[in-house]
């Protein structure tokens, strides 16, 4: 559905983007994540044919962006980051208004605005003057003039940007609906915008591409070792440390602050792979140590994020 092939883009000595490349298919609903000033927004107003690129393809159901803009632009729902709206239009006007320049049919145009007013659940707004709306319904109707001309694919950049937790999760649940049928990209920062509502993601940072994946792909490939954590009761720190640093491929060990004086724990670090937890445990009965807790280590989503996303 969207071919990306060494995208770059400058403003005079800045490289907003440097060489990126991705493909997204049909009915995926994907973020695009990355810290402010990474390159999101730059790479989404051109996969929109709303600026060029400095060099690098980019197709959107088979169409080049340069050759054939028009074909691109009926197959992409836009919402950008400053959501502009005609403010002192009445709801009803303004979608009629977009949906004749989107190349609605007139004799459809009713009915299309009935659909989308639906779906983004602003049928009692449609006779109120845009102006008069809060933040949370401003953007639904942003999202319905993006869904007017019924595309196949629906890009939104920073869509809750503003919103206070209950419109945020109400745009959360809207976007998830809209991805049943049809393509979604969504551009932010937030990273729990994304794990939200995203079954793949795209992380930039400085211009470059720099993770593509699932939660559970870049989570694989991002954690090395394997990091258990293990508390004991009526043992001291030093024989827990010797005796899980004894173990079979133990790389390190060190200590944790716990809650209770009478406990203390310590993480082991080994090669991904290796049964750390059965052998910890092993050692707890053989000495009759009382475990208290043992648990692998993941490497969250926010780690991976702030890890592939710091400036060294």
């Amino acid at each position: 559905m969207i071919e990306v092939q060494g995208l770059s883009k400058e403003y005079d000595s800045v490289k907003a983007l440097k060489g990126v490349s991705f493909s997204i298919e049909r009915g995926e609903v994907v973020g695009f994540l990355g810290p402010n000033g990474a390159g999101k927004s730059t790479a989404m107003k051109i996969i929109t044919c709303y600026q060029p690129q400095t060099s690098g393809t980019v197709k959107v159901a088979g169409f080049d962006i340069n050759d054939k803009p028009l074909e691109v632009r009926k197959r992409i729902g836009y919402l950008p980051e400053s959501n502009p709206l005609y403010h002192d239009m009445i709801v009803y006007d303004y979608l009629r208004y977009v949906g004749s320049m989107r190349g609605v049919e007139r004799g459809n145009i009713d009915k299309r605005i009935v659909e989308v007013v639906k779906m983004c659940g602003i049928e009692d707004r449609l006779a109120q003057r845009i102006g008069t709306l809060s933040k949370g319904y401003k953007q639904r109707v942003g999202l319905a003039q993006a869904l007017i001309h019924d595309p196949d694919i629906l890009i939104l950049d920073e869509p809750t940007s503003g919103l206070d937790p209950n419109q945020i999760v109400e745009i959360r649940n809207l976007i998830k609906s809209l991805g049943e049928k049809r393509t979604v990209i969504l551009s932010t920062h937030n990273l729990p915008e994304v794990m939200a509502t995203c079954s793949r993601m795209l992380i930039v940072h400085n211009g470059q591409l720099v993770a593509d994946g699932t939660p559970a792909e870049l989570q694989a490939k991002e954690e090395k070792n394997l990091r258990v954590r293990v508390v004991g009761r009526d043992v001291s720190e030093a024989d827990l440390a010797e005796a899980v640093k004894a173990l079979p491929d133990v790389t390190s060990v060190s200590a944790f602050p716990v809650a209770l004086d009478s406990d203390v724990g310590v993480e082991a670090v080994a090669p991904q792979g290796v049964d750390l937890q059965t052998a910890i445990y092993k050692v707890f009965v053989d000495k009759g140590w009382e475990l208290v807790e043992l648990h692998r280590q993941v490497l969250d989503l926010e780690g991976i994020f702030r890890k592939l996303t710091k400036d060294v």
